[in-house]
Formats: structure tokens, C-alpha cells, sequence
């Protein structure tokens, strides 16, 4: 017996509903844009700076040269001494000012470590709206170093 004039929804109903909205959220998620926040922004350049410390300290334990690859055209950064590579968002604004030789030799776009600590220097450069980042190398200590600095937006 059901009852003349009901309101309200059955459960099949809702259950059809939400599936529908499941589907929809499915389908268009891909499609939201994801900015990279500032918060993650600084994990890049944390990760960046970590990145290049592993690879100083092996070549002092190894007693040899390794050398991280910086290719800002294809946005990442490739370990010398674990082949880990760091991947940069299209967002983020990735810039690297690096030395063409060194030690006689040309650099290609790398950040060398040698086995006394020294480097031959360079910097990295991440950026997005109104905050940057620098990762610096001292060539002469090795030292990794970040140091935050504000930008004009974009």
C-alpha cells in the first residue's frame, strides 16, 4: 500500500544522483587547473637543495667527481650520484645560471662536486607569482645554500 500525495526521494533515486555527480567530478576533475602553491613551491626548492647536497657529500665520500644535471628545458634535475630527478610544474618559472666551463672543461649544464667539497658554483632559480626561491652553490666551499626572495607577480 503506498500512500497517495508522498514526498521525498527513495533511495534508488539518491543513489542514482550521487553516481551521476561521481561521474561528472570523474570527467571534468582532469580538467581543473593545479597552480602550485607557495608552500610547495619552497618543498621544490627544499627538494632541489637536498638533491644537491647527497651529490656533494658522495663525491667527498667517493673521493670523485659527480656531477648534478640542471636541463631547464625539460624542467628537472637529475642526480649525478642516484639518477633521482626532480620534475618542476609548467607553473613554476625555473631558471638556472650556471658556469659554461669547468676546470677546462665545458659544464653543460651541470653543477659539478668534486672530492675536496668545492664545486664549480651555480644557481637555480625557482619562481611563481610573488615568491622565488634561490638555490646557490658556493664554488669555492660547495655550500648549498636557499634563500628566499620576493618577485613582482606575473
Amino acid at each position: 500500500m503506498s500512500r497517495a500525495g508522498e514526498q521525498g526521494f527513495t533511495l534508488l533515486e539518491m543513489v542514482c544522483v550521487i553516481a551521476l555527480i561521481a561521474m561528472l567530478a570523474a570527467v571534468l576533475l582532469p580538467f581543473v587547473p593545479h597552480h602550485t602553491s607557495r608552500s610547495r613551491l619552497q618543498a621544490y626548492a627544499l627538494e632541489a637543495a637536498t638533491l644537491l647536497k647527497a651529490d656533494r657529500n658522495a663525491a667527498i665520500r667517493r673521493g670523485a667527481d659527480v656531477s648534478t644535471l640542471v636541463d631547464a628545458a625539460s624542467r628537472a634535475i637529475r642526480s649525478g650520484a642516484t639518477a633521482q630527478t626532480l620534475r618542476i610544474p609548467d607553473d613554476v618559472r625555473f631558471d638556472a645560471l650556471l658556469p659554461q666551463t669547468c676546470r677546462q672543461r665545458p659544464a653543460l649544464s651541470t653543477v659539478s662536486f668534486f672530492a675536496d667539497g668545492m664545486s664549480c658554483g651555480g644557481t637555480i632559480a625557482l619562481a611563481r607569482l610573488d615568491t622565488a626561491y634561490e638555490i646557490r652553490v658556493n664554488w669555492l666551499t660547495g655550500r648549498i645554500e636557499i634563500v628566499s626572495r620576493p618577485t613582482l607577480a606575473n
